[in-house]
């Protein structure tokens, strides 16, 4: 299967999950899970959530950012993941001067 990010439309959000700024993404959606690529703008952040329903990995393409998950911070800049468990609790931060790119994956589990 092929995900081409570029046919799907981006969809512009304000304060995702209660966080601030703007985030930008293209979401392919399965039942298994989801693939999303996703621009946190300068000052964004996607507010604290629990993820009950599976893992969900973050892996950094570009820009720079704070992660928390369960109360530990990390600091996130291109070559890295984040990753949030299963019934864990985080929020991500845009910190730089540039959109905070992601290759978010969520799997069901």
């Amino acid at each position: 299967m092929l995900i081409d990010f570029n046919e799907i439309p981006e969809v512009t959000l304000p304060g995702m999950n209660k966080g601030t700024g703007e985030m930008s993404s293209r979401m392919f959606v399965m039942d298994e899970g989801k693939a999303i690529l996703c621009r946190i703008h300068p000052g964004g952040s996607i507010g604290n959530h629990r993820h009950d329903g599976g893992m969900d990995m973050n892996y950094v393409l570009s820009g720079e950012g704070m992660a928390s998950c369960d109360g530990r911070y990390e600091i996130l800049r291109p070559g890295c993941m984040h990753v949030c468990p299963k019934g864990s609790e985080h929020s991500i931060k845009n910190t730089g001067k540039d959109d905070l790119v992601l290759l978010t994956i969520t799997v069901n589990v």
